[in-house]
């Protein structure tokens, strides 16, 4: 069946608290979705975020970002009352991150100090492969006032039981803290998933393919990466070389030890991916043909120039995955440089792949993104979280690449440019079509959610209460009806 679904990351939603959260606005997102006639809502990463504010780069891939926690939710269950958060409304659509890290956290420990601890019992117990370092990392790094684990204390930095174990009875309730922010973000996130579910609305989640250095995934499990004996890493992700990046990306993050995986069976991956199945539908996968070869560059240089490619996992760790938790609904993202051997690994896993209509008009070249080169299996966008939006995309263009844009969509008001475009993902013959919400909106530049490679400004957009709006409601509505992307009534 051809559906389609709208992106918009929670930071995104509106409320009077500074940052979109799984509250009521939330709800009524899920609501909008459904009058619509949508099927999937997309989110970003949905871990605690650090240092810069990404997503896709978190103190967890296992945990849940405490800013999402709903006060007013809390308020329901007797933890908090109006007057220990009302002091910090910010209807502001632009998040502050500085402002959230130095409020959210009192509230939470005003609703942590009425809670009852007996009720992380099971919690406690579901999660303890990952949730017990995850809270101690945590109360460690406040301990260490926010620094990198690499500059803790060595009995700390190198997980000396003694010490540990030591350090946690002396900050048991600080540690009890942290635990309690996991069972509240997904006590309220199952919650929402369940309402969407019931609406006919799946949600299709985004799963970094790295992960952070200074995370407690690679504290409390280095050996799974490729550190040295300090724990720095010996060679750090990034990206060749091209025309937007001369000297290439350099991401920073850890690589895995794919042998010292293999010979787990790649269990932590599996159990990485069993945790996502029981918050999305279907999960996308960032960076995808980093598991059939990944770019490697030396830790020490201070640009990608020196990198080279070395063999992935490939459909080995899929496998396992499959083996381990039957079939898994996952998209692949396939963006970027791709080789033979990649084409091939996601022919055998049989995957959909993304393609991006921005991407798509090329005056003088050809491009898979390209309407008339897309496929059932594909996942077309108009866009991502990495472009701009539509109405920016557009402007950025020569008059060359605008002329040959006009014709190819055979339209001529500049104006209507975020439509033709969206029309052309919805009309195409991919199965599935993702709108980001900022180009229904029409919004231009600054409504970008991130530009790569540039540090600060980005992951602060949030939309207005007043755009989830019945006018925008049926015009979605018309356009997923006219190309058949639900059920014609």
């Amino acid at each position: 069946m051809r559906t389609s679904g709208i992106l918009l990351p929670i930071f995104s939603l509106p409320n009077s608290y500074g940052i979109g959260t799984l509250g009521k606005e939330a709800y009524d997102f899920v609501d909008f979705l459904e009058k619509c006639h949508q099927t999937y809502w997309q989110v970003l990463p949905i871990g605690p975020t650090s240092y810069g504010d990404s997503p896709y780069q978190s103190f967890s891939v296992f945990a849940g970002n405490p800013y999402f926690i709903d006060f007013d939710l809390l308020k329901e269950e007797g933890l908090l009352e109006e007057s220990d958060y009302d002091e910090y409304l910010d209807e502001s659509l632009s998040i502050d991150y500085g402002k959230i890290y130095n409020t959210r956290y009192l509230v939470l420990r005003r609703a942590y100090s009425k809670f009852d601890i007996k009720l992380l019992k099971n919690f406690e117990k579901e999660n303890s492969d990952w949730l017990e370092d995850f809270s101690l990392f945590m109360t460690l790094k406040d301990y260490h006032h926010g620094v990198s684990f690499l500059e803790w204390k060595d009995e700390y930095k190198f997980r000396n039981k003694k010490a540990l174990s030591s350090f946690k009875k002396e900050h048991l309730d600080d540690v009890n803290f942290w635990k309690f922010t996991q069972y509240y973000f997904f006590k309220q996130w199952n919650a929402l998933r369940v309402y969407a579910n019931s609406k006919g609305i799946k949600i299709i989640g985004d799963m970094p393919i790295y992960t952070a250095l200074d995370s407690s995934d690679v504290w409390s499990n280095p050996n799974l990466f490729q550190l040295g004996s300090d724990l720095k890493p010996k060679l750090v992700a990034g990206c060749p070389a091209d025309d937007f990046a001369p000297l290439g990306q350099l991401w920073g993050n850890p690589l895995y030890d794919y042998k010292a995986m293999k010979e787990t069976n790649y269990a932590w991956w599996v159990r990485r991916v069993e945790v996502s199945i029981k918050l999305f539908d279907t999960i996308r996968i960032d960076h995808f043909r980093g598991f059939e070869a990944y770019f490697a560059i030396p830790a020490t240089d201070s640009d990608a120039l020196r990198g080279k490619w070395k063999k992935g996992p490939n459909v080995a760790l899929f496998n396992a995955i499959k083996n381990a938790l039957g079939e898994v609904d996952i998209i692949a993202e396939n963006l970027g440089f791709l080789t033979e051997g990649v084409h091939k690994m996601l022919k055998r896993l049989g995957y959909p792949g993304m393609k991006i209509l921005e991407f798509g008009f090329d005056p003088k070249g050809d491009s898979e993104h390209m309407p008339h080169y897309l496929t059932p299996n594909d996942v077309v966008y108009t866009g991502t979280h990495d472009n701009p939006p539509v109405r920016a995309w557009y402007d950025s263009l020569n008059n060359e690449e605008k002329a040959f844009l006009h014709e190819y969509l055979y339209f001529n008001n500049p104006y209507e440019v975020g439509n033709e475009l969206i029309r052309a993902a919805l009309a195409s013959v991919c199965n599935l079509a993702i709108i980001p919400f900022w180009d229904y909106l029409q919004k231009g530049a600054e409504a970008r959610i991130n530009t790569p490679s540039v540090l600060g400004g980005n992951w602060t957009f949030r939309i207005e209460k007043n755009d989830m709006n019945k006018d925008l409601c049926a015009y979605i509505a018309k356009l997923t009806k006219a190309y058949r992307r639900c059920e014609i009534e």
